[in-house]
């Protein structure tokens, strides 16, 4: 089997716009399990939405983006659903980016030999491929926008801000997150940014220029945690755990070192498969995590289930239901200029 006959069959990203779920979502609402859990996240979603003057932060990690639910996250954006965005690496440069430029994710099998994969340099990722080629070129750009800056260190947030300005010029694709949120004033956060195809690109960056830009996460924390301060009221939805949701939640902590006084986190849901027990801190319950100060109880929801299943009806239930309509954007972004 040839690298042509392995990446044909292109992943198509679901439109919550032309679905509408919201007699789904309802009816859910009367079920159990995690079908009454999802209705609930829904509702607490279009609760957020509908407060006046709550801040809403979408956190990102696993490869929900790669397995169909990309524009989900970009509509979102634009339609003033989120207000800033915490996401793994991955989620943002390998596979937004990566599809911004003009590149494919493809669908694939997990049965297959993973060794002749490697000889077609395809990824994998369970039943998704990716050209590896193209996610050097992905590398590349990473490093051609690295090149333009004047050498400092740099928030993730305003790096990502630049990758959004290349992608006006220079995307392929309109639905992009990134170009998204460059052009909606919303800020993206990477806090671990160089865990991704990003980090290959400023390697070779850093390699190749003496004086050279770098990224400062600790300008990443400082900087989320004053848009937690400027809003105070907030609210989380988070798809997946690990560092992006420890990074959203955190501020509050954060923010009371600084000695600011801020309420917790007064929405969150969380969309996730991860098992509590054995202590790990990105699957915490949210109900565990209001006992270090980070999210009230009255208003959150854990759902355990496959992103790519739940993301999807909750999303079009609230977009269809058209509270965003009347939301005026905060546009976070505004903040560090």
């Amino acid at each position: 089997m040839g690298k042509n006959d392995l990446l044909k069959n292109e992943i198509r990203h679901i439109d919550i716009k032309s679905i509408d779920t919201t007699d789904l979502i309802l009816a859910m609402e009367h079920m159990s399990f995690s079908s009454r859990a999802a209705a609930n996240a829904a509702l607490i979603l279009e609760r957020m939405i509908t407060d006046p003057g709550c801040g809403i932060i979408l956190t990102i990690a696993g490869s929900a983006s790669a397995g169909g639910c990309m524009q989900v996250f970009s509509d979102m954006v634009r339609s003033n659903m989120v207000d800033a965005v915490v996401a793994t690496g991955a989620s943002i440069v390998d596979m937004d980016f990566f599809e911004a430029l003009g590149f494919k994710h493809y669908r694939g099998t997990p049965d297959i030999d993973d060794k002749m994969l490697r000889e077609n340099y395809i990824d994998r990722i369970y039943d998704t491929y990716i050209d590896e080629e193209q996610l050097q070129v992905c590398d590349r750009t990473i490093k051609e926008i690295a090149d333009t800056l004047p050498p400092r260190a740099y928030s993730s947030r305003e790096f990502i801000s630049k990758m959004g300005e290349y992608l006006q010029e220079h995307g392929k694709k309109a639905d992009s997150l990134v170009k998204a949120c460059f052009e909606m004033d919303v800020p993206v956060f990477c806090p671990a940014f160089s865990d991704s195809s990003a980090g290959f690109g400023l390697v070779l960056h850093q390699a190749q220029n003496k004086d050279h830009m770098s990224i400062d996460s600790v300008k990443d924390f400082y900087e989320l945690t004053r848009i937690k301060i400027h809003a105070q009221k907030t609210g989380l939805f988070m798809v997946g755990g690990g560092v992006p949701k420890n990074f959203a939640q955190d501020t509050v902590i954060c923010a009371e070192v600084l000695g600011k006084n801020v309420p917790m986190h007064e929405y969150a849901v969380q969309i996730t498969v991860a098992d509590v027990r054995d202590g790990a801190c990105s699957s915490s319950t949210l109900k565990e995590a209001s006992s270090w100060g980070k999210v009230d109880t009255l208003h959150e929801q854990m759902v355990f289930a496959e992103a790519t299943t739940v993301l999807p009806l909750i999303a079009s239930y609230v977009y269809h239901r058209g509270g965003w309509k009347n939301r005026k954007p905060p546009r976070y972004a505004r903040l560090f200029t």
